[in-house]
């Protein structure tokens, strides 16, 4: 009798005897006895280590350990503004020595003035110098703490994900294969991040020196603290996914949430760059739901990337409303003022509208509304048309009769004094 534990020995003296007791290369079974893994196996194997791929691609997308910016004063790119921004700081600190000179006659102002752009001046040189090698620095933490935080261990998001695709409730084909197409759609967005953050940090990174080179005219901060936040924004950007962590303890054991999860992660995604990025980040987020409007009829679909990148209105000069974004060049506008004013010269301030492509939008939103406030003044001009042509009779005896004119009596004379009884003098 063949052995029970080696379903292969049934088939001896066949010619699929060979084929059962081939090794993977030839497709034998899992079974006892077999030399080697099943087709299942193996393309199980393919999975799990292309989401791992994925997994690894889409975290070095959102927080690389690399930067396009500059990592040293050595670079030709950032040379270039260095050497300007440092003239510029000197040349600024010259001007304000020969302006306290030729009024040194008022005293104590004008030195104290002087003593504050040569502390600034050499303050703004030192800083242009040490700006790149201080964002690479921060750009390696910023990396080690976000793989800590969403694939060190299992407990985090990606670990929980790579886990359940070997030992999930769900890790059957169909679930694997949902989880590889949420993969891809979030290493989608996450190359969008990538490229939008990067041109970012480097644009911001090249600009130090010129809004550094503004506090030799004497401390104003204003210009250096708006290029600090929108750069540390740039940076810290990927935190955002941190809203995460609390519901990847639920997700632990199921393809099907972790997938929901991801979903939710492309939705922060997009709202990061939509938020974070400055002058273009708007512009960029609703291009990307656009294309996906555009090439799908998914209600899903539309749903993510709609909580991703917002209606909004664009504001290119009208006052300030809900849900009203400035334009890439409005904005840009603005922040060269407070450049421009760092530097003590004033830039014309201009109004602000809506752009054309809004203005139509919103007109569309409010047709609905403006026929209906249209037809109800219409209605009561009509009504009141109609009142002042045919008037209401009075009712009989409410009419009141106006009482008689008084007439003006006789006037009285004037009395006359009483007379002393003197004779007047001739």
């Amino acid at each position: 009798m063949a052995d029970k534990d080696d379903p292969c020995d049934l088939l001896k003296g066949t010619p699929g005897y060979d084929y059962c007791r081939g090794d993977h290369q030839s497709g034998g079974h899992s079974g006892p006895g077999a030399g080697g893994n099943s087709l299942t196996d193996g393309a199980t194997d393919n999975v799990q280590k292309l989401a791992n791929s994925l997994i690894r691609k889409v975290k070095g997308l959102i927080a690389p350990d690399g930067e396009w910016a500059p990592k040293s004063t050595d670079s030709w790119v950032y040379h270039q503004f260095l050497w300007l921004g440092q003239h510029l700081a000197v040349a600024i600190f010259v001007c304000v020595v020969v302006v306290c000179a030729l009024t040194a006659w008022q005293g104590a102002p004008r030195m104290r003035q002087m003593g504050a752009s040569t502390g600034w001046t050499l303050a703004a040189v030192a800083g242009m110098a040490s700006v790149p090698g201080v964002v690479m620095l921060l750009n390696r933490a910023v990396s080690a703490a976000f793989s800590a935080m969403f694939a060190s261990d299992e407990s985090t998001l990606f670990g929980a994900i790579s886990k359940d695709m070997s030992s999930g409730a769900d890790a059957n084909p169909v679930g694997k294969l949902l989880m590889i197409a949420a993969l891809v759609v979030a290493l989608a967005v996450a190359a969008l991040v990538f490229m939008t953050r990067q041109l970012g940090i480097l644009v911001f990174v090249c600009m130090a020196p010129l809004v550094l080179a503004s506090l030799a005219r004497g401390g104003d901060m204003s210009a250096v603290k708006a290029w600090a936040g929108k750069l540390l924004g740039l940076m810290f950007a990927p935190f955002a996914l941190l809203l995460l962590s609390p519901f990847v303890k639920l997700a632990q054991g199921s393809l099907a949430v972790d997938g929901v999860l991801l979903v939710a992660a492309d939705v922060l995604m997009l709202r990061m760059i939509f938020h974070g990025v400055p002058y273009i980040g708007p512009k960029v987020a609703r291009g990307a739901r656009a294309f996906v409007e555009n090439r799908t009829d998914s209600r899903l679909a539309h749903a993510v990337v709609r909580a991703g990148a917002p209606d909004v209105y664009e504001r290119e000069n009208s006052p300030a409303r809900l849900r009203t974004i400035d334009t890439p060049g409005r904005a840009l506008h603005q922040d060269r003022g407070v450049l421009l004013a760092s530097y003590g010269i004033t830039q014309r301030k201009r109004g602000s509208q809506l752009t054309t492509a809004s203005t139509i939008t919103q007109v569309r939103e409010r047709a609905d509304r403006t026929a209906a406030l249209s037809r109800e003044r219409k209605q009561a001009r009509e009504a009141g048309q109609t009142q002042a042509a045919n008037p209401p009779a009075p009712a009989v005896g409410s009419q009141r009769t106006a009482p008689a004119a008084r007439r003006p009596g006789p006037r009285r004379a004037a009395p006359t004094p009483p007379s002393s009884g003197r004779t007047p003098n001739p």
